[in-house]
């Protein structure tokens, strides 16, 4: 007789990975131990592999360099179809691993990142509003795939579930059809750049190697763009507390004593809400009076969602947590919205597929490393989900001040250098001013000796 989820209870990193972001839901991570009888950590690494989306981003920069963004989405829509699909089709848990994780993983990082690359060649003026607009995405995703996982499983089984997703992301060979190609290699306003890469011939094949992993990991940005550095490594930290909040709201409120649909509704309403307040945060964020100030207001957005958590972990009542969600959800809409907009404004468009990739596959490290290391700080606790929100709190604050007040530094640093270069063009400007009015006057003594006046023959 096989056992069910409900005679034997679900570990711990079960629980973790089935509310983890992935393209598997929670429903069906629980369908899928009542048919393998294994541990929860092993059920739910197979859809983990597809979290973290940035693990291919090399790879999808040296597509989109060679293909273009439009063939990259269709190849990756084609790639996650073709693994939900074979997925309805296993027999066992290590095929799952295969195509669900790594198959599905795969096409979902090769349609995401090069819709965010296109996204930043056809606006630039109202780039903000449009990364904003192109996020509500994501929280439909999070209010509605849940709930049409639950409605699919009980009437098609986990097979069919599959079957039906691998139509849903057949859509994205669609949408990648629909893309207007663009040259990646030329772009508008380019600011903090580093200096070219040397083009002339190096002989060896390590060199040639070592110069194509330079340019598709974006290592060169990396040293020479210290805004890069700063943002990047920040990000890093902060991913570290962001997703703690949607993987342990509905255990921290079940532990509570709060009914479990009144749990679940916690995270549909951060969903709903941020469908309207994406576009709100993109609006504010593409005016000019804060085209130079992006990077600020994210360290704001970030600082602002860490002592949101704190609230959260003083009180449990449900109308306590559902106030938490609305502010919360305001929080999330400004990171969301200027994420990779901050990204787009401190990188070359023409080398942001490369930085992108970079970036991702570091923050898709820290998304790895952070669920574990709550897990951790759990089994010490006795499972006191407040000391979760804690850390969250802990990572998201101290990220939020170590971004503004780099960025402050690095804006003072730089002042001087413009103002010393602004006075360098004026004295250059005004010295061949100088030189030009003396060539004219010589010029015209030159011309008024050679005149001669004849008044008698």
């Amino acid at each position: 007789m096989v056992p069910s989820t409900k005679e034997r209870p679900l570990p711990f990193w079960g629980k973790v990975g089935a509310r983890a972001p992935s393209p598997i839901s929670s429903p069906l991570c629980l369908s899928l131990l009542e048919w393998t009888c294994l541990p929860g950590s092993q059920v739910t690494l197979g859809p983990g592999l597809a979290c973290p989306l940035g693990n291919t981003g090399p790879l999808c920069s040296i597509l989109v360099g060679r293909f273009g963004c439009r063939v990259t989405v269709m190849l990756g829509g084609a790639l996650a179809s073709l693994g939900m699909v074979t997925s309805s089709f296993c027999r066992t848990l290590s095929q799952l691993y295969l195509t669900a994780g790594f198959i599905t993983g795969l096409g979902m990082c090769f349609s995401f990142q090069s819709s965010i690359t296109v996204l930043g060649f056809y606006f630039s003026r109202h780039r903000a509003l449009a990364n904003a607009l192109a996020s509500v995405g994501v929280s439909l995703g999070i209010t509605l795939w849940p709930l049409l996982s639950r409605y699919l499983l009980e009437d098609l089984g986990w097979r069919g579930t599959f079957l039906v997703f691998g139509g849903v992301f057949l859509h994205c060979c669609v949408c990648g059809a629909v893309l207007r190609p663009v040259a990646t290699s030329t772009a508008p306003e380019t600011t903090e750049g580093p200096p070219p890469p040397s083009k002339t011939p190096a002989t060896g094949c390590l060199a040639a190697c070592g110069r194509a992993i330079q340019r598709h990991l974006a290592f060169d940005i990396l040293r020479h763009n210290a805004g890069y550095r700063v943002y990047t490594l920040g990000v890093m930290w902060m991913i570290l507390g962001f997703p703690l909040p949607h993987v342990f709201l509905v255990p921290y409120a079940m532990w509570h004593g709060v009914d479990e649909h009144r749990a679940a509704l916690l995270i549909s309403i951060i969903g709903f809400s941020n469908i309207f307040l994406r576009p709100m945060a993109g609006l504010v964020a593409g005016r000019r009076d804060f085209a130079g100030h992006r990077k600020y207001l994210f360290s704001l957005a970030a600082l602002l969602n860490g002592l949101t958590n704190l609230v959260c972990a003083a009180s449990a009542d449900f109308r306590v947590l559902v106030g938490y969600c609305l502010v919360y959800s305001v929080s999330m809409s400004g990171i969301g919205a200027l994420l990779f907009q901050v990204l787009m404004d401190i990188v070359p468009m023409d080398r942001f597929s490369s930085a992108l990739g970079l970036f991702t596959i570091l923050e898709s490290i820290s998304i790895l490393i952070s669920p574990p290391l709550a897990g951790l700080l759990l089994d010490t606790t006795d499972n006191n989900f407040s000391y979760v929100f804690y850390m969250s709190s802990f990572f998201l604050i101290s990220a939020a001040l170590f971004m503004g007040g780099s960025f402050c530094a690095l804006q003072k640093k730089e002042r001087p250098d413009k103002q010393a270069k602004a006075e360098g063009a004026i004295t250059e400007a005004a010295s061949e001013q100088g030189l030009m009015a003396e060539d004219s006057c010589d010029s015209k003594k030159q011309l008024y000796t050679e005149v001669m006046y004849v008044t008698s023959v």
